[in-house]
């Protein structure tokens, strides 16, 4: 019997206001805990909340992004459960009139066109943080997240395996970066997701009982979640215990390596919605639909046909580049100083994201300017380095923060060029190396890069390749002559 997988992914976005949503506290990531907090945001009897009008906007530019209706009049909504760090009881949600219906998502996957339907995009707020103590008997609530605003993005169960699920999550993470909807910081908690997995016979409709895994904050998770749980299910399908799959909230436990359940899923009758009265409805007009559709910048597809057709880099360098708005960014600011396109690909794709890597940097944090890279560049384009010298030169700038001229100056990398100076060093690795032009001569002309190589070592890679290149070729030449 063949089985199909089933998926669908609730994603929580943070929007990126700088006050909460019904309060004027800071939603700034990293605050000294519970130091971001009021007695609206805290839940004391007799507040009342007031909607903050960006989260509005936010709200529609998303919608607006991501080809849905936007519901001009909607509502918020109190769902109603106890947990710890939901200091109300309840959250202000939306239900029934969310702030838009529909919409899709398009991205490439294994070669084609794929398109994932959203069901609906409704803002609410944020719950708060529990810490829990390593070998204690408690513990401890951080409100400083409660009422941050989020926008939640439904989609439906469009999704067939693990891995399309993360290509369309990397897809929309983009989309909201470059909308300047959410910061995406997923290691922050800014973008995390529920994903809804289920398991059917191939060609079957029929919707069968899903699991819900809680609160992903990561790509790399967000797979090996998936994969787990499709593997448990499928294994159950086989076997004929399918009726051991119950619709129950379970979350991924990374040290195990499996999904571990956690509750009971609940309907939507068991969070006994109903309308927020102390907030009015919302009502949406055409012309702020207008200026926030005005507003929205060049979206990631859109860039990256720009990027091949315009930079004639590969789809393959683009996709990488423009997946990271960051890396987008710092790109096209390194081509307004005249570096080249290719060259700076390679860069990007290369030392900067292996240096990022291993100082566990964000892209956003790359300490090296455009320009001192542009400059960088041009040295080495100019014979002024070498290409080897370049990259030292480059990782003392990542760690130092200091321009390529002031490190080149201070450790004398500039790469030798005078023909007399090369002569001179050519012929003392001739006398130590008689085999090799002897292999030469015999027609193993590999020996020629051999002695190119100890060229390379004698100058500490300051020779300029060319040069030498050309040099002993000539030199050899002449000797077997």
């Amino acid at each position: 019997m063949s089985y199909e997988t089933v998926i669908g992914l609730e994603i929580h976005a943070e929007l990126n206001t700088k006050s909460k949503i019904f309060c004027s506290c800071s939603t700034k990531f990293g605050s000294k805990p519970n130091a971001n907090t009021c007695p609206i945001c805290l839940g004391i009897p007799g507040t009342l909340p007031v909607l903050n009008e960006e989260v509005v906007r936010l709200a529609v530019k998303a919608g607006t992004a991501l080809n849905c209706k936007i519901n001009k009049l909607n509502k918020m909504d109190r769902k109603n459960y106890f947990y710890p760090d939901l200091p109300k009881a309840y959250q202000t949600s939306q239900y029934d009139l969310p702030m838009c219906s529909g919409g899709y998502v398009e991205f490439e996957y294994e070669g084609d066109k794929k398109k994932v339907r959203l069901n609906r995009i409704h803002i609410e707020e944020d719950a708060g943080k529990l810490v829990h103590l390593e070998e204690e008997e408690v513990s401890l609530i951080d409100y400083n997240r409660v009422g941050v605003p989020l926008a939640e993005i439904v989609t439906e169960p469009d999704m067939r395996s693990p891995q399309e699920a993360v290509q369309f999550l990397r897809t929309l993470k983009a989309i909201l970066e470059y909308s300047d909807i959410s910061d995406c910081k997923m290691e922050q908690g800014s973008l995390r997701c529920d994903a809804n997995i289920s398991i059917r016979k191939v060609g079957s409709d029929v919707l069968n009982t899903k699991v819900e895994i809680k609160n992903i904050n990561s790509f790399k998770e967000l797979q090996k979640a998936l994969e787990k749980e499709e593997k448990r299910q499928r294994e159950l399908y086989s076997f004929g215990e399918e009726y051991k799959i119950k619709q129950e909230t379970r979350r991924w436990d990374s040290g195990k390596g499996k999904t571990v359940p956690m509750r009971s899923k609940e309907d939507a009758h068991d969070y006994r919605y109903f309308p927020e009265p102390d907030l009015a409805p919302i009502i949406v007009y055409d012309e702020q639909i207008e200026e926030v559709k005005n507003s929205l910048p060049e979206m990631p597809d859109k860039k990256e046909i720009r990027f091949i057709n315009e930079y004639g880099i590969s789809q393959n360098e683009a996709e990488i580049i423009v997946d990271d708005k960051a890396l987008a960014i710092y790109f096209e600011e390194t081509l307004g100083f005249g570096a080249s396109p290719k060259a700076t690909a390679n860069w990007i794709l290369g030392d900067i994201l292996r240096l990022l890597k291993d100082k566990e940097l964000d892209t956003s944090e790359i300490p090296v300017k455009p320009e001192d890279l542009f400059k960088l560049m041009k040295m080495i384009d100019e014979g002024k380095i070498s290409n080897t010298v370049g990259k030292e030169v480059f990782e003392e700038m990542f760690k130092t923060d200091r321009n390529a001229d002031a490190i080149v100056a201070e450790k004398g990398l500039t790469q030798i060029s005078s023909t007399d100076e090369l002569e001179k060093i050519i012929e003392d690795i001739f006398e130590k190396n008689p085999q090799s032009i002897s292999d030469y001569a015999a027609g193993k002309t590999q020996s020629a890069g051999f002695l190119m190589g100890q060229v390379m070592k004698a100058t500490k890679s300051k020779a300029n390749p060319k040069v030498a290149k050309e040099l002993i070729e000539k030199k050899l030449k002449e000797k077997i002559s």
